[in-house]
């Protein structure tokens, strides 16, 4: 199989650009409410191990990717059982991001345009992309973050006039239980979603900097949501906030300059549809990248097409409206996700040390002998 090289600051703008893919439902009636800036910061905490822990895998393993990794520590049969699982985990949460960003263009821009035809539209634009070669998707994000990071900042500082901060008040005025089940959510969502980078961060130029990669996209991340989330608590009030899809899009609505410059959603839904394309495209070439391992085939460019379109199909089908897709995002998804996000890294981990602690035992007895 063709071995691809991305540098690590590459490394950093994908993962970036990931979290941008979240920004447009991040704090969508939840919990914590006004407190939700309490459950970002708690999430960022509890997430560190969780970065500790991935990046660790991939630096015991340099130039190896989870799919890898898993063979050679399980061997090849259960190895290949837990990469289906991961690969069914990408395959799944693509098409759950390309349904959720199907809603976002057709509540938002296009409410008389079918959903389908949103659907192939991005999909086939990411299975393009994604038989590139995951070096193109890297130098795209490289060349696009700053523009986005950019935006979103402006944006951000345009509205502090019309941010009302006591609608950040009453502090904790509900207990701790909303804020640590709200802090739940954005671990999951989309935090502890690095896992999905182990599975295509072999083709990272130095494993040993994977920490610094993971660490840095994850502070990065963390400090956008919560920015993110404070505008629109600040902006928009607990009330309104509750009651939208897309809170960070409703946001930039109110802003204007005057009455000169105006109309900043239309440049923040296309940064937010980037985000959702670069995110869709991480999951098709991790999901096709295991499929590929699993079933030893030469280069996984062969199965992109079939695979991205099944990834379109089942989009299409998983939901039957936009209420039971946030639904399921922010009540079952998170306990649907922890295997993959947590319990099975944790194994994974332990497991490889217990192999290389075995593998050195046995070099040094040979050499003795």
């Amino acid at each position: 199989m063709e071995k691809e090289i991305i540098h690590n600051k590459q490394g950093i703008s994908i993962m970036l650009m990931y979290t941008v893919g979240t920004l447009t439902i991040i704090a969508q009636n939840v919990p914590a409410k006004q407190d939700i800036w309490i459950s970002i910061i708690i999430a960022f905490v509890i997430s560190l191990p969780i970065v500790f822990i991935d990046s660790k895998i991939l630096a015991l393993f340099p130039g190896k990717d989870l799919y890898d990794i898993s063979i050679e520590v399980f061997g090849k049969v259960t190895g290949r059982i837990i990469a289906l699982i991961y690969t069914w985990y990408s395959f799944h949460l693509g098409a759950l991001v390309i349904r959720s960003f199907s809603y976002f263009v057709n509540i938002i821009s296009f409410p008389e345009t079918p959903e389908p035809i949103i659907v192939i539209f991005l999909g086939l634009l990411c299975i393009l992309t994604v038989k590139a070669g995951i070096e193109v998707l890297a130098r795209f994000s490289r060349f696009i973050l700053p523009i986005i990071l950019s935006i979103l900042v402006v944006t951000i500082i345009i509205s502090m006039s019309k941010s009302n901060f006591s609608n950040l008040k009453p502090i904790m005025y509900n207990g701790i239980k909303p804020v640590l089940q709200s802090s739940f959510g954005v671990f999951a969502i989309p935090l502890a979603e690095a896992i999905i980078f182990t599975l295509i961060f072999g083709s990272l130029k130095s494993s040993k900097g994977s920490f610094k990669v993971f660490f840095t996209s994850t502070c990065v991340g963390s400090l956008l949501i919560l920015a993110v989330t404070v505008r629109n608590t600040t902006v928009l009030g607990v009330p309104y906030t509750s009651s939208l899809y897309f809170p960070a899009y409703a946001a930039v609505r109110t802003m204007k300059i005057g009455d000169i410059i105006q109309r900043f959603e239309v440049v923040v839904a296309v940064v937010f549809v980037f985000g959702g394309f670069v995110k869709t495209c991480v999951c098709l070439y991790a999901s096709t990248l295991g499929l590929s391992k699993i079933l030893n085939i030469d280069s996984y460019r062969h199965i992109v097409g079939p695979l991205g379109l099944l990834m379109m199909a089942f989009s299409c089908v998983i939901f039957d409206n936009t209420i039971d897709a946030f639904a399921w995002a922010y009540k079952a998804y998170p306990y649907y996700a922890l295997p993959f996000q947590v319990i099975l890294p944790i194994i994974i981990l332990i497991a490889g040390k217990i192999k290389l602690s075995k593998q050195k035992q046995n070099s040094s007895t040979t050499e003795e002998g």
